[in-house]
């Protein structure tokens, strides 16, 4: 309503000033100093001037675009998990692609991007994969098999700087989903190289220590948690 209201103030207001005009180049044109041509050329500009405002004031006016939405979401399989996150890393990845092919198989095309992969990586244990023995007479546990930490999750965030493509090389969504896929895999990568393997085992350790503590309950074999730090299991891309 109020935008009806707004384009017929402005109609109003185009109407008087095209009168107000035609009225002055009449009078203008009863001047013997003037000529006909002249007052024709100032009449046409001015409509032209008064047509040009109302339309740039009516197309900022117009209605909001009307957004219809729908999704559907399908649980695919649940079940339940016992795992424990005891580490956490940050990683900035700079991952540089280039792609050159060869027109007529001649002629060079290029195509580049440079993309920033900021990543969380979350690693941790899989307890359904923990054997053990409890003594209860003695109050031990012992550790028979300790499983190494896994990456439990990756969440990433792709920032594209210094894109490049020519005409006949331009990037796809295939292009730029592998290049995502190939960027993903570098934080992997880093995280597996990185401390976090010793940090979630420290974590580990401490935490299962004083959680038998508080139930009078003594960790026989604390080393295999030690040593399984030595590797990060393999970890899906796709997860």
């Amino acid at each position: 309503m109020k935008i009806n209201k707004l384009k017929l103030t402005i109609i109003s207001v185009t109407a008087v000033l095209f009168v107000f005009l035609v009225f002055l180049f009449y009078q203008m044109a009863q001047s013997s100093s003037t000529s006909s041509l002249t007052t024709l050329l100032m009449l046409i500009i001015g409509l032209a001037l008064g047509g040009g405002i109302a339309y740039l004031a009516t197309r900022n006016s117009a209605s909001a675009a009307v957004i219809t939405e729908s999704s559907h979401t399908i649980a695919e399989s649940m079940r339940k998990v016992f795992k424990i996150v005891s580490a956490e890393g940050h990683f900035n990845e700079i991952y540089n692609y280039e792609e050159t092919t060869k027109l007529l198989k001649f002629f060079p095309s290029k195509k580049k991007a440079l993309v920033i992969v900021q990543a969380k990586v979350l690693v941790g244990y899989d307890f359904d994969k923990l054997k053990w023995e409890l003594d209860e007479e003695n109050r031990r546990v012992r550790l028979l098999e300790f499983p190494a930490p896994e990456i439990l999750s990756t969440e990433t965030d792709y920032k594209y700087y210094n894109i490049e493509e020519q005409f006949f090389n331009l990037f796809s969504k295939e292009d730029l989903a592998k290049i995502q896929q190939n960027g993903k895999r570098q934080v992997i990568e880093a995280a597996q190289k990185s401390n976090l393997p010793n940090i979630a085992a420290e974590q580990m350790r401490t935490l299962l220590t004083e959680l038998l503590a508080g139930r009078n309950i003594s960790l026989e074999n604390p080393v295999k948690i030690s040593e399984s730090r030595k590797l990060l299991n393999d970890y899906s891309i796709k997860n």
